[in-house]
């Protein structure tokens, strides 16, 4: 898919204009994206223009360094988190993903409201049946000798402990996938809006059950919140579900299928969580580290500088944190995976915008990667597989695992 050029606006120094920028939304590739794609935009500047950076193949500013994503993270006085998706304009809406695109001061209070819903206590007691569903899924191929991972576990798991959150039925999982596939991995903007129509009216369904049958879920829960002391609109509802729906059906399954993509191709590394499981956590820090998956973007509001480059009003930013976590000023040799590395990254996000799920998602991705090697002998990528991923929001899309069935 080729996207036209757009005009470079005068305030863009030539020499910063990088046409070969390659996470490009919708755009899939059989290369390396950290090791070889990632790598190689660290060689340029610290900050370039990318003509088609911005979802719909439109021009960003893409800073490759922590210190500059840190900085702009936590500047809200200069760049904006609203409207950085394109889903609400595409069919004409008047919601935005909230609470990820609210700005201060809008955002502490619905913040505030959510917070509850996703206490590492909240989370906590979701442990057993995290597990059951866990235990459940990878018994299904245990015997097998082998699995597709993104499709028989990697998404399946987490959406189904999503879906009991949500209070939605499990057998509409491979619709929903479809959708959500079309609203993170397709370049066609009319798949995009016509996947956002679904959505919208699916949810809008389940909140009026709610507001009639109310029940202990999430929706139930937005519908009886209140920012201060007034319930939420129908326009923020729909805002907070559609950022939950994307949320929950993508990340978790993204990082899943990166951290065992890399656990399928390096066997020391496999071997050394299997032989000292309580170092799981800290080495998914350091697999979000090596392999960030997600991009969010900014807005600029009002001209500013950062790391020497002149940001004006309008200007699009994309927040990478593929590129962060290859930072070669901020982590000593990047490309390395080092399991004991105490990483400081920024895959959930950081400052106002870290994520909320963020709870919910380490206690899946840890119980993922702790049944998974309790139950399954030794394992690696299938010979001769040559893994492809989306780009954008980096995620395989498909890696086949096998091993000794018995061992």
């Amino acid at each position: 898919m080729m996207f036209p050029d757009q005009p470079i606006p005068d305030h863009v120094p030539p020499e910063l204009v990088s046409k070969d920028f390659p996470f490009i939304f919708g755009m899939t590739t059989d290369r390396d994206p950290f090791n070889d794609l990632a790598t190689r935009v660290h060689e340029g500047p610290d900050i370039i223009y990318a003509p088609h950076a911005y979802p719909g193949g439109t021009p960003a500013w893409v800073p490759r360094r922590m210190e500059h994503l840190r900085a702009i993270y936590l500047d809200t006085d200069h760049f904006s988190s609203t409207d950085f998706s394109p889903f609400s304009k595409l069919v004409g809406g008047n919601w935005i993903n909230s609470p990820a695109e609210l700005d201060p001061p809008a955002h502490g209070p619905f913040r505030q409201m959510v917070n509850p819903a996703f206490t590492p206590k909240a989370m906590a007691a979701l442990e057993s049946k995290i597990r059951q569903y866990a235990v459940e899924y990878i018994d299904a191929f245990a015997a097998r000798g082998e699995c597709e991972f993104m499709s028989e576990f990697a998404f399946e798991f987490p959406i189904k402990v999503f879906m009991d959150l949500m209070g939605l039925p499990h057998d509409r999982v491979a619709e929903f996938m479809e959708w959500e596939m079309n609203l993170l991995h397709n370049h066609d903007m009319f798949k995009i809006a016509e996947a956002t129509r679904n959505v919208l009216e699916y949810l809008g369904r389940e909140i009026e059950d709610r507001r009639a049958h109310p029940r202990e879920d999430l929706i139930t829960f937005g519908v009886q919140g209140k920012i201060g002391d007034r319930s939420l609109t129908q326009d923020e509802l729909l805002g907070f579900m559609f950022n939950l729906f994307i949320g929950g059906l993508d990340t978790v399954s993204t990082n899943m299928g990166l951290h065992f993509r890399h656990l399928g191709s390096d066997m020391a590394d496999q071997a050394f969580l299997r032989a000292n499981p309580s170092e799981i956590p800290h080495a998914i820090d350091e697999l979000m580290r090596a392999y960030g998956a997600v991009t969010t973007f900014r807005t600029c509001k009002k001209e500013t500088e950062v790391g020497g480059v002149r940001f004006m009003p309008g200007d699009k930013v994309a927040m990478s944190t593929t590129l962060a976590g290859r930072d070669p000023a901020e982590f000593d040799n990047p490309a390395e995976v080092q399991l004991t590395r105490r990483s400081r990254h920024v895959g959930f996000g950081f400052g106002v915008h870290t994520c909320v799920g963020m709870h919910l998602a380490r206690r899946e991705l840890r119980i993922a990667m702790e049944e998974f090697l309790a139950r399954i002998p030794e394992f690696r990528i299938a010979p001769g597989h040559k893994v492809e991923c989306h780009l954008g929001m980096i995620q395989p899309v498909a890696l086949p695992l096998v091993w000794k069935a018995g061992a």
